[in-house]
């Protein structure tokens, strides 16, 4: 079995949990509160700006040439292309440019972002692609699930949403990460496997939560 599927199947309970929270399967059936989908999209968008912190910091522990333009290339995706569509749903949404920039990170998305920016920090390629790849890999798991349902992709509000995270462009990204974790994880000793795999089930869990404060529009307390 490779790593990949080895810390998938590990964090399985983690992932089902997350694919059907009440937030994503809103998305899927047109069903989800607009408000909680515009809060998720000001959070995601913050989140991001540090995901994207990640995808540089990649670039420079890549070992190779083909490596460095790969994550190059995924960075510009996320810059270029997902945070585009952050900005044009919040224009469609009625979220201001100002109140876009100026928005404060939940402590859930702190703490996600601050858990990724860490394992980047920590000069392990291995460590800083587990970190990450919760988000991308689920992501495209969600996607493509959701682009099953009839009429999920033609909703006005959430139909970019499910087209984008389902399209195969999005799925290469998560390819990507998958393969190279697997060419990483072949030099690694059990300990260090292990290691990768708590990161991996620690990030996932964070996804699950990102859902849930997104769905409660659950912000700081005071």
């Amino acid at each position: 079995m490779s790593f990949s599927k080895r810390i998938r199947q590990t964090a399985d309970s983690i992932w089902q949990a997350s694919h059907q929270h009440p937030f994503v399967q809103g998305i899927g059936d047109g069903s989800l509160d607009l408000e909680s989908f515009k809060y998720y999209m000001k959070q995601d968008y913050v989140y991001l700006i540090d995901y994207s912190k990640v995808m540089a910091k990649a670039v420079v522990l890549s070992p190779d040439l083909k490596t460095m333009t790969s994550f190059s290339h995924a960075l510009h995706e996320t810059l270029a292309i997902e945070m585009d569509l952050h900005r044009a749903y919040a224009k469609r949404l009625g979220i201001s440019e100002e109140e876009l920039e100026s928005t404060t990170p939940g402590p859930i998305t702190i703490a996600y972002s601050g858990a990724m920016l860490a394992e980047a920090e920590k000069g392990s390629l291995a460590e800083l692609i587990v970190a990450i790849l919760p988000c991308a890999w689920s992501y495209y798991e969600i996607g493509t699930a959701l682009a099953k349902i009839p009429g999920s992709t033609e909703h006005e509000f959430y139909g970019e949403w499910v087209q984008m995270y389902s399209s195969e462009q999005f799925g290469e990204i998560a390819t990507h990460l998958i393969n190279l974790l697997d060419e990483l994880a072949q030099y690694k000793s059990e300990k260090e496997l292990d290691k990768l795999e708590q990161i991996f089930l620690n990030t996932s869990r964070y996804e699950y939560l990102f859902w849930d404060m997104s769905y409660k529009q659950e912000g700081w307390p005071i």
